[in-house]
């Protein structure tokens, strides 16, 4: 799946959903394609700011949307990777933090 593709098929169900892109669309660019190449790999969208074991039951939680991103983007307007913001971030109304890991670092040693 080309970039372009992904991108409008994306915005258009998630920013029905309130979730938008990051406005800097070279950063959404560049994690659209890490998220089309780990779809080549491992067969699922996993997460391209975190390491996916291969297992889709091991990485469910990672595969994007990740679970961590309503919790993120409600406390901080950003998911972990920047990919996924809220109106209120990409407007800089709200300060551009550093997110921390929500994932469980059992899930990350495997």
């Amino acid at each position: 799946m080309e970039v372009e593709k992904l991108y409008e098929m994306l915005k258009k169900a998630q920013e029905a959903k309130g979730y938008f892109f990051n406005k800097d669309k070279e950063r959404v660019f560049e994690l659209l394609q890490a998220l089309i190449l780990n779809k080549e790999r491992y067969g699922y969208m996993a997460c391209p700011c975190r390491l996916a074991a291969g297992d889709r039951k091991h990485d469910k939680d990672i595969i994007c949307p990740c679970i961590y991103r309503i919790p993120d983007v409600e406390e901080f307007g950003s998911c972990y990777c920047n990919l996924y913001v809220s109106k209120e971030w990409n407007a800089a109304k709200i300060p551009h933090q550093y997110i921390p890991e929500r994932r469980p670092l059992e899930k990350t040693a495997f």
